[in-house]
This record gives structure tokens, sequence and C-alpha cells, in this order.
């Protein structure tokens, strides 16, 4: 990967990390953005309590291979991919995400509505 490249990934792992923490949630970026592999894998780390969840971001200039998935969510709040023999994925807006971490502590937030 060149340098330029490099730069962009690390420019919008920050960004994704410190909208996090703006939210109030504990995100780091891991170190070498992964690229160590095994306890280093993967590009953002989010702490809930105890338990540490691992993310991979993605970025693409003109959004290539993302505007179908954008299309697909347009008027739904969530996106589940499913692939045969795979286990599904879950797509979600990050204001939609935020708010679900925000609120995992929170059980009255499970049995109000939206």
């Amino acid at each position: 990967m060149g340098k330029f490249s490099r730069d962009k990934g690390s420019r919008v792992e920050r960004k994704i990390v410190n909208t996090l923490r703006e939210a109030g949630i504990d995100a780091s970026r891991v170190p070498l953005s992964g690229a160590a592999g095994g306890y280093y894998a993967g590009d953002v780390d989010i702490r809930l309590g105890n338990r540490k969840i691992r993310g991979e971001v993605k970025a693409r200039k003109n959004g290539s291979g993302f505007k179908t998935i954008a299309g697909w969510m347009e008027d739904a709040d969530l996106l589940f991919c499913v692939a045969n023999n795979k286990e599904p994925l879950v797509v979600i807006p990050i204001k939609e995400f935020i708010e679900i971490l925000k609120h995992t502590q929170d059980p009255e937030w499970f049995t109000n509505e939206k």
C-alpha cells in the first residue's frame, strides 16, 4: 500500500474514532491499523465494559461498492446482507450505531419505542 493510501486510511480511521469519542463511546485506533494481524487485527477498537468490539474501516473516493448498499438502505434503518452458508452481515448508519451503543447500559431504552 502506498503512502497516500495509508495516510488516507489513517485519516478516515481517526475521523471514525473521533466521531465515536465525541458521542461518549470508548474507541481507539488499532496500532499499525491492523497490518500486524493477530492481536492487532482490524482498524478500530470499541470498548463496552469489559468487552471489546473490533471494527474494520473501508473508504472509497467515489463510493464504489457502497452505492448499491446506500440505495438498498434508502428507506431502512438496517441492511441485512445474507450469503448462502455464511453468517449474515448487518450494515447500519453510524448515528444509529452510536445510539445503540450509548443505550446498551439503559434497560429502559429497549422497552421504549423510537
